[in-house]
């Protein structure tokens, strides 16, 4: 929500969110702890929380970066003006270069392009942006704490993305009454006046602190812990370990305790132990907790940590670097091709030019040839790989017909089945149904399994068949994901049998022939069942222009290869 002021919202005077404040300070102690991903349903303050917390570090940069961002723009490119004015290959920073010393925050991270999301948690850990290029080679410091935040509800981050993130929290707009009050009020009294009534001043409360000295004993219960939840690798141990020593650091203790790593764990291993993507995205808070109770023992009884070692005498500067005026962003990034440059071409009569590709060349060029004009052999166009989403509409006849509860049984666990790959290709999934008198879309397009399966929970099934309709619900769909600059397939689990009408079999050959002449690939599972087979559905696969497979076994797992095959 946007404000008259000049500041944000007070860090904390964001109404509980107790955990989100914790794991954003810790990360500004030792940026090498990886980033801090906030989960959690739209309007729960994530973003309120992670421009609060830019302001609570002091005067340093905060840089936004938008979905739309392209690499270029992200880590630095070739200084176009420079290069075609005789004045050399120059660096033209990028947004990580404005970050320096301060916070990146993505909002929607998940939607991101992943290249972009490796970028930005390794140069996060690093400290450190390089740029090689066919003619440039660069690296210049980007200190940043990384701050993501994202609604699982429009997808998750792939899995080996996920693990890379130091810390998550699941972020949840409060459910009790007086809180809710509480966080409105004040949210009011800031939009009116610039301070947040009754909860104090809150933007001086310091962060200078460096991590404290990590004993043995931390590090074997870090290792203990992480190998009993299962997690894969050591990310889980190091994080463990450094989010430990700066949560002892922050409260001014010389040394990191075994109850240090009790209090982060929920932080940095509730994100690490998914095995399949069917598995929740982060591990169950009870299974964290017997976990915490096996390997740790019990926590230690409230004020027993007061003979813990000695508080340091003087916290060190935060390890973000000397506060500064946030430089100003560089100019956005026109409108252009997406995808990943991987290489540069000469450029056709007919292909768009590259300026920064004819650029280099001509810079290259005149570093022998000082002065040189621009010439048609170094105009120069470049070449992206861009991923294609794909969505696969799967329609399915829940009718009353005989097998309607096994169809959709089958249905379900294909959907879930097909989104198993959508983690690697970002692909999505929809479902149609239709019975009764129409069709409804039960799953919109979405590559998140935790929505599917959620509304997947109990599928209602019976009375007529109304194919024509499910047809043309599917194919509405399967447009629409091809209008957006993907692929789509749309595939109907029936037997082919029309019923509600006189004329419900020559409706659905229509709708069929409509996908045809839209020009929509797809696939007709015929689960017909019987001795005496009517043969409608290969019927319909014909006026479709669709691949036609027979289906004697609803089994999730083999349908969800058949579709995956195609």
């Amino acid at each position: 929500m946007s404000n008259a002021f000049p500041f944000p919202f007070p860090f904390d005077a964001v109404v509980g969110q107790d955990d989100a404040k914790l794991a954003l300070r810790l990360a500004a102690v030792d940026p090498r702890i990886g980033g801090v991903l906030l989960r959690g349903e739209k309007g729960s303050a994530k973003t309120t929380l992670a421009r609060g917390f830019a302001a609570l570090l002091g005067d340093v940069p905060f840089v936004e970066l938008p979905l739309g961002a392209t690499e270029d723009r992200v880590l630095g490119t070739l200084d176009v003006r420079a290069a075609l004015t005789g004045g050399g290959l120059r660096f033209q920073p990028g947004l990580l270069a404005a970050a320096d010393g301060g916070v990146v925050y993505v909002d929607e991270i998940n939607l991101l392009a992943d290249h972009l999301v490796d970028v930005l948690l390794d140069v996060a850990v690093s400290g450190v942006n390089v740029i090689e290029r066919e003619a440039m080679s660069h690296r210049h410091p980007a200190r940043f704490v990384l701050v993501g935040s994202m609604n699982p509800e429009e997808g998750e981050l792939r899995p080996q993305l996920l693990d890379r993130f130091g810390l998550c929290v699941e972020v949840r707009a409060p459910t009790d009454v007086a809180a809710r009050v509480e966080s409105v009020r004040r949210r009011l009294g800031f939009d009116a006046t610039g301070r947040v009534p009754d909860a104090g001043d809150t933007a001086s409360i310091p962060l200078v602190s460096r991590p404290a000295a990590i004993p043995d004993a931390v590090l074997e219960a870090a290792s203990r812990l992480a190998v009993e939840v299962g997690a894969e690798g050591l990310r889980a141990d190091l994080v463990l370990c450094r989010a430990a020593a700066a949560l002892a650091g922050f409260e001014r203790r010389a040394e990191a305790t075994v109850d240090d790593v009790r209090r982060v764990a929920p932080l940095a291993l509730a994100h690490r132990s998914r095995r399949r993507p069917f598995d929740p995205p982060v591990v169950p808070a009870e299974d964290l907790a017997r976990s915490l109770q096996d390997v740790l023992g019990d926590p230690p009884p409230e004020g027993a940590g007061d003979d813990s070692p000695g508080r340091a005498p003087e916290p060190a500067p935060l390890p973000l670097g000397p506060p500064r005026r946030p430089p100003a962003p560089p100019p956005a990034a026109g409108a252009g091709e997406r995808g990943r440059a991987v290489r540069d071409t000469p450029a056709t009569d007919t292909g768009a030019v590259s300026v920064l590709a004819t650029a280099r060349a001509l810079g290259a060029r005149r570093a022998v040839e000082p002065g040189a004009p621009v010439a048609p052999s170094d105009l120069r166009s470049t070449v992206r790989v861009a991923a294609t989403p794909r969505t696969i509409v799967v329609c399915v006849d829940l009718s009353g017909s005989m097998g309607a509860p096994e169809r959709a049984a089958a249905a379900s666990g294909t959907v879930l089945g097909l989104l198993t790959g959508a983690y690697e290709r970002r692909d999505r999934v929809a479902l149609v149904g239709f019975h009764g008198e129409g069709a409804e879309v039960l799953v919109a397009p979405t590559s998140s399994v935790e929505v599917a399966r959620h509304r997947l929970a109990a599928l209602a099934t019976g009375g007529e068949t109304p194919l024509a309709a499910g047809i043309s619900t599917g194919l509405g769909l399967a447009r629409t994901a091809a209008r957006d600059g993907g692929d789509a397939l749309l595939v109907i689990l029936t037997d082919g049998r029309a019923t509600g009408s006189s004329g419900a079999v020559d409706d659905a050959v229509a709708a069929a022939a409509d996908v045809r002449r839209h020009g929509v690939a797809a696939m007709v599972l015929d689960c017909e069942r019987g001795g005496a087979r009517l043969g409608l559905a290969a019927h319909l696969a014909e006026a479709m222009a669709a691949r036609y497979v027979p289906v004697d076994d609803l089994d999730p797992i083999n349908l969800a290869a058949t579709i995956r095959a195609r």
